[in-house]
């Protein structure tokens, strides 16, 4: 059966044209098959993702694990396979990126896949791999949004200076910039959100943004789509005071899983329970390390909900979603340890069973 009901969407709870369907994959493998084969399954499924009309494919970055670490190199190698079907990062932490290669990075891979890069940053806390990647001076959040700032610069093609040197490279002074520029990028990168704050300091940057399916600052009796929603209305109202322009189409990333059949209902099931009592420890591919928060969240956080049962049932509760109700385009998140079939099997069920209800149309 489907999950909780919640109160309806402040938009009404009636099909919008405007939908979009996207999807997100964590580009597993598991020791038994290894990472090539990972790969090029991730590869096939973004193919078969394009054929079904989906309009966006998202990938999760996960360093020293059995998940995909580098994006942009993947995503270049799925634009040779893929001719329309956009392609995004949810999301590249900044505390780890050096903003200038970054950029150099994903101007080349914007170039190679047409324009179809959706490139989304986090700004937020995450200090995991700090001995790893190396100590800064100042706390991850505020080094984050540092790096985030000089990205943001460089990627849009503003000049940078020489401020040092040893007398064998460019004299100090010399203007640069990143090349190859890729003029559109700019306007395609986002900002992964969590919380109130983190979404409108997308909007005073003017980013678009992405929701999760982790979020914080719940306030005593909030549930997580109410939650959202107030993210993204708050997001609406920064940006229309910072921009004074129509905002940008946000982004939900969601566990939707329509079950055609029963065999389908009880995997769906089985995962929305396995979620529910391992939080982000569930569905890990053979040999995955355990993640350190378990499903007992700090207070002010929760993990979005798994909508799943009958198509008619999932429609449902998509629609009675305040949060998926409010966002422009919905973000399947496939449960990491499906294998390939299984979840060209999910896309498709979604696409035909339960987009139509939402009012959307194949890309």
């Amino acid at each position: 059966m489907t999950a909780t009901a919640h109160a309806p969407a402040p938009r009404g709870a009636g099909p919008r044209a405007t939908q979009r369907l996207g999807f997100n994959t964590r580009v597993s493998f598991s020791d038994d098959a290894g990472p090539a084969a990972g790969l090029q399954e991730a590869i096939a499924l973004f193919r078969a993702a394009e054929e079904i009309g989906y309009q966006s494919g998202w990938v999760y970055q996960r360093h020293f694990d059995h998940y995909l670490s580098s994006p942009l190199p993947f995503l270049s190698a799925v634009g040779q396979h893929t001719s329309s079907i956009a392609l995004g990062t949810a999301v590249l932490p900044m505390r780890y990126q050096e903003p200038v290669l970054l950029a150099e990075a994903a101007g080349v891979t914007d170039l190679l896949v047409g324009g179809r890069l959706q490139l989304a940053l986090s700004a937020g806390a995450t200090a995991a791999f700090d001995p790893v990647f190396g100590a800064v001076d100042t706390d991850a959040r505020t080094e984050a949004q540092r790096r985030l700032r000089r990205f943001l610069a460089a990627v849009s093609g503003e000049t940078l200076h020489v401020v040092d040197g040893d007398g064998q490279g460019a004299p100090v002074g010399t203007e640069l910039k990143v090349t190859p520029h890729s003029p559109g990028l700019r306007s395609r990168v986002r900002q992964g959100v969590a919380s109130v704050g983190s979404a409108e300091h997308a909007a005073d940057l003017g980013l678009a943004i992405i929701c999760g399916t982790v979020l914080s600052g719940l306030a005593e009796g909030e549930t997580f789509p109410e939650h959202q929603a107030r993210v993204i209305a708050a997001y609406r109202a920064r940006w229309a005071t910072a921009q004074g322009t129509e905002p940008p189409p946000v982004a939900v990333a969601a566990s939707v899983l329509p079950g055609t059949t029963p065999e389908r209902r009880e995997r769906h099931a089985a995962y929305d329970h396995q979620r529910r009592t391992e939080g982000m420890a569930a569905s890990r591919p053979a040999g995955a390390l355990t993640p350190g928060v378990s499903a007992d969240l700090p207070a002010g956080m929760r993990i979005s909900p798994v909508h799943h049962g009958t198509p008619d049932e999932v429609t449902a509760a998509v629609l009675a979603d305040p949060g998926l109700s409010a966002a422009d385009e919905l973000v399947l998140f496939l449960p990491p340890a499906y294998a390939l079939e299984a979840h060209v099997q999910v896309l498709t069920d979604l696409a035909r069973e339960v987009g139509p209800g939402l009012g959307w149309v194949a890309g």
